[in-house]
């Protein structure tokens, strides 16, 4: 008899985890989240999941009663005697501090995977990894899923002319080189430095931009320093339209009205996170189908190489 599958869901983002339940053809399991007057939580899985496959959505940005709540949910499912437990986290937070690049601090990426498995997860899936490496911090299986099929099918349906991918750093290069080769555009990067936490000065623009559009290319905007910064380096360089992506949307403190003030034409981003608010110069494009499918290959033992497209 084949193993029964659920999909249940925290409250990070239920709009993401109810269109990836729908288009898997199910319902969210019923499990009941509350918080008590202190602020400590409680969860309780309202349906039995013995023997089952369940998989639990929640996506981890701050505050930190998302991975807590996460946390809850992993331990209750081992408690009820589940076959396996596959936490799907569409955005993993904490994913930048990934490496001990200072003397006393903590390398809270390394904890976060620690405290998963201890909580009971048999398996992670996860979406655009600030930093691929924390792979090998899971001695479970992870399966990495890629925004860029998502934007690259955007963007192969929506063609612009005469386009530039713009890595606004680094460490986006890899990623920005993939998408100017799928899109058959020309390449060029950003030299920043980051003086201090969620500061961004543009140093050098490498590659030709004047006359070009721009898509600036990267894998999450937090305070939006960098990506407004790059824009308005562009645009002193000559850029014609600038585009970007992201595939999560953080969008603190002054994220928003920096988009807004900046000569960024549209922002593209997925809905691995909620969007505080609404703003006319962003558009959201969903994940739902990819992590469906995904759940579908990793429930029947299928491979999903197919989706590791990058």
């Amino acid at each position: 008899m084949d193993t029964p599958l659920a999909i249940f869901a925290g409250r990070s983002n239920l709009a993401l985890a109810r269109a990836i339940a729908e288009n898997y053809g199910t319902e969210l399991g019923e499990v009941t989240i509350k918080s008590f007057s202190d602020g400590e939580l409680y969860v309780k899985y309202e349906q039995s999941i013995r023997g089952e496959d369940i998989f639990v959505i929640q996506s981890t940005p701050p505050p930190g009663d998302n991975i807590i709540e996460l946390l809850l949910l992993l331990d209750a499912a081992k408690r009820a005697s589940v076959k396996r437990v596959t936490a799907v986290i569409p955005y993993f937070g904490y994913a930048r501090q990934d490496r001990k690049d200072q003397p006393r601090v903590s390398i809270a990426s390394k904890l976060m995977a620690n405290v998963l498995v201890e909580a009971g997860a048999d398996r992670i899936l996860t979406m655009d990894l600030h930093a691929s490496q924390i792979q090998g911090f899971f001695d479970i299986p992870l399966d990495h899923l890629y925004a860029s099929r998502i934007f690259i099918d955007y963007f192969s349906k929506n063609p612009i002319d005469n386009l530039v991918v713009v890595a606004p750093d680094v460490g986006s290069l890899k990623m920005s080189r993939a998408y100017s080769k799928k899109l058959g555009a020309g390449l060029a990067f950003i030299d920043k430095r980051r003086p201090k936490q969620n500061v961004a000065e543009v140093m050098n623009i490498i590659g030709e931009v004047s006359g070009k559009n721009i898509l600036i290319v990267d894998d999450l905007i937090d305070t939006a320093g960098t990506i407004t910064n790059a824009a308005a380096a562009l645009k002193e360089r000559g850029a014609l339209n600038v585009m970007a992506t992201c595939t999560h949307p953080i969008l603190s403190g002054p994220a928003y009205q920096r988009i807004e003030d900046s000569p960024i034409d549209e922002l593209l981003v997925t809905d691995t996170v909620p969007l505080r608010k609404p703003s006319d110069k962003i558009k959201v494009l969903s994940v739902a189908g990819i992590f469906a499918e995904a759940i579908e290959r990793i429930h029947t033992n299928d491979t999903i190489s197919a989706l590791f497209d990058d």
